[in-house]
């Protein structure tokens, strides 16, 4: 049986919130109601729920001051429900955080949808997250991302750290071809802004660590006019 996912409906107008509560249990979420914004921060310092509908208007708190409360502990996605539907307000409660915004009256299948589109985001984040390599093996060399090392052949052999960060997203894309500026960009960041030679000293480094004949290089390619590539062996 799949696991529902808990949507916090943060709302003190009774009957929108016992509506909005029994609509999304019957299309299979698991609602849990909250009239204050004190009721909704104790909820969330227990547990953080799937997805947050925030009414703008509280008895004791203002919606977007909560709003910024929350983002400030949790991504969990946060949809604003009010019927406060001036530009103003949009903007003030997207700035603080908030991922999407509906205006009083709304409609109900409309609202799960859009429930159900964030949810959908979240999964594929977290799944792009799950999925990075920790640990990359091609032809006879292995980096270990938690190692922080680098093995030819099983023997162990010490690369500096930008060594070591350069070799492992070169492998980590292996074939694909990438300019001295964008290497630059991805390891150095804007520490050597411009100064395209740092790549060609740290391939010539690497060269000289993981090729056979670092003169005659087999990985580490040189695609002339464009960059550099880590060629897999069966793109040879």
């Amino acid at each position: 049986m799949l696991k529902k996912a808990k949507v916090l409906i943060i709302e003190d107008e009774h009957d929108i919130a016992n509506i909005v509560k029994d609509y999304l249990g019957v299309h299979h979420f698991e609602p849990i109601l909250a009239r204050t914004g004190e009721q909704a921060i104790r909820f969330i310092e227990n547990e953080i729920p799937d997805f947050i509908i925030l009414d703008l208007t509280l008895p004791d708190c203002d919606g977007i001051e909560l709003c910024r409360h929350i983002r400030e502990k949790s991504h969990v996605a946060i949809l604003i429900l009010s019927a406060r539907g001036s530009d103003t307000d949009k903007v003030l409660g997207l700035g603080f955080g908030a991922d999407d915004y509906m205006t009083k009256p709304f409609s109900l299948s409309e609202l799960v949808a859009r429930i159900n589109a964030h949810l959908r985001k979240q999964d594929r984040l977290l799944q792009a997250h799950t999925n990075k390599k920790e640990i990359i093996q091609i032809d006879n060399m292995e980096v270990n991302k938690k190692e922080h090392s680098f093995r030819r052949d099983q023997q162990h052999i010490t690369l500096s750290a930008k060594e070591f960060e350069l070799l492992f997203f070169l492998m980590e894309n292996s074939n694909q071809v990438f300019s001295k500026s964008q290497l630059l960009d991805a390891i150095w960041g804007y520490e050597s802004y411009g100064d395209e030679n740092t790549i060609t000293v740290y391939i010539r480094r690497l060269r000289e660590k993981i090729e056979y004949n670092p003169s005659k290089p087999v990985y580490i390619q040189t695609v002339w006019g464009v960059g550099y590539k880590f060629t897999t062996p069966t793109s040879k």
